[in-house]
């Protein structure tokens, strides 16, 4: 009866701080573990400088508590749908089909974007209405259509009384008594270690193996106006962190960004995917329209279409590349040269309940 009493005393306490505010925890720390060791990740000198918030550095504990969290159906409301549901490993960590399906079989609104190189982003989701990682791994959580859990004391109650889950807390954060915002600080980290940089893209560039004559006019064919497909998805990220209408429709079923900032011009206007390891990530777009490279490849070619917010970046609008047949097939072998295998092998990034 005492022990039940000082352990309902403790949730209540527990359940009463701020869910940003982890020094509220700072009297349960009862726990008895190490400093948590600091990731010291080498980044490709073609990157950009990562966004790491000083507030939540990458640690080896905290990568393990992320990566158990983002495998994990614990999160949703009836156990059945984590985050690797929808973001599969072998697919670039994005999904094979048109829109991914949640709890209860609800079906997405979207294409499921990949998660790749995501420390070097400012902005997330197809519209960017989350602007840390931290805050993307919040929405599928409570969206309804997705994980559809209810409130932030449920998701910790269950996470509270798990087997694993107090002591793998005590190890990343130093305490048993978990807290909401340390769960989307463990996935974020986890997050952020999702690199891919040994594409034969990577390897040609940092000189150990050779283009064949294809992949080298597909290159060129990509690098410059003649595909002018670098203004989005320049060299290194192959994204631009940007968002940008390139011309898939006069008029506009899904309004994109528009719905975050209200601004007429952002109509129609997506952000930028990566284009590393777009081999293993169709369907594309954002609202998985293409099945194939091949299809990209056409649409580009012919041109798109022109409508009041169409990016003055796509200069080819109702024109088109006007590629030829092996100028086209060409394109493709340099973009199968972003495939990363050993990205979508690393056993590290798999899921660990598995292992």
């Amino acid at each position: 009866m005492i022990r039940s009493f000082f352990f309902w005393l403790i949730m209540l306490i527990t359940y009463s701080c701020d869910k940003y505010e982890p020094d509220c925890y700072d009297i349960y720390d009862d726990c008895s573990t190490g400093t948590p060791s600091i990731v010291n990740i080498s980044y490709p000198t073609s990157f950009p400088n990562p966004y790491n918030p000083l507030d939540n550095p990458i640690t080896e504990e905290g990568v393990n508590l992320g990566r158990n969290l983002f495998y994990d159906p614990i999160l949703s409301s009836d156990n059945t749908i984590s985050c690797a549901s929808c973001h599969k490993q072998e697919y670039g960590f994005g999904d094979n089909i048109q829109y991914s399906f949640g709890v209860n079989q609800s079906i997405g609104e979207r294409n499921t974007p990949t998660i790749i190189n995501m420390a070097f982003q400012s902005h997330f989701d197809w519209d960017g209405k989350s602007t840390s990682l931290e805050d993307q791994a919040e929405r599928p959580i409570f969206n309804e259509i997705e994980l559809h859990n209810n409130n932030w004391l449920e998701v910790v109650n269950r996470l509270q009384m798990s087997s694993i889950y107090p002591d793998l807390f005590c190890e990343a954060f130093g305490t048993e008594i978990i807290d909401s915002l340390q769960v989307l600080n463990a996935i974020a980290q986890f997050e952020r270690t999702l690199i891919s940089a040994d594409s034969k893209f990577d390897q040609w560039l940092r000189g150990e193996v050779n283009f064949s004559d294809a992949e080298m006019d597909g290159y060129d064919i990509y690098a410059t106006e003649r595909g002018d497909c670098f203004h989005c998805h320049p060299v290194g990220l192959f994204r631009d962190n940007s968002f940008h209408n390139n011309g898939l429709d006069t008029e506009f079923i899904d309004l994109g960004r528009y719905e975050v900032t209200g601004n007429p011009l952002d109509q129609g206007v997506f952000k930028s995917p990566t284009l590393r390891n777009i081999e293993y990530s169709a369907p594309y777009m954002h609202d998985g329209r293409f099945n194939t490279l091949d299809e990209i490849i056409e649409f580009y070619n012919f041109g798109g279409y022109d409508s009041p917010t169409v990016d003055p970046l796509m200069k080819y609008i109702g024109v088109g590349l006007l590629l030829s047949p092996e100028e086209k097939n060409n394109l493709k072998a340099f973009l199968l040269t972003l495939s990363d295998e050993s990205f979508i092998n690393n056993e590290n990034f798999s899921n660990p309940f598995n292992q």
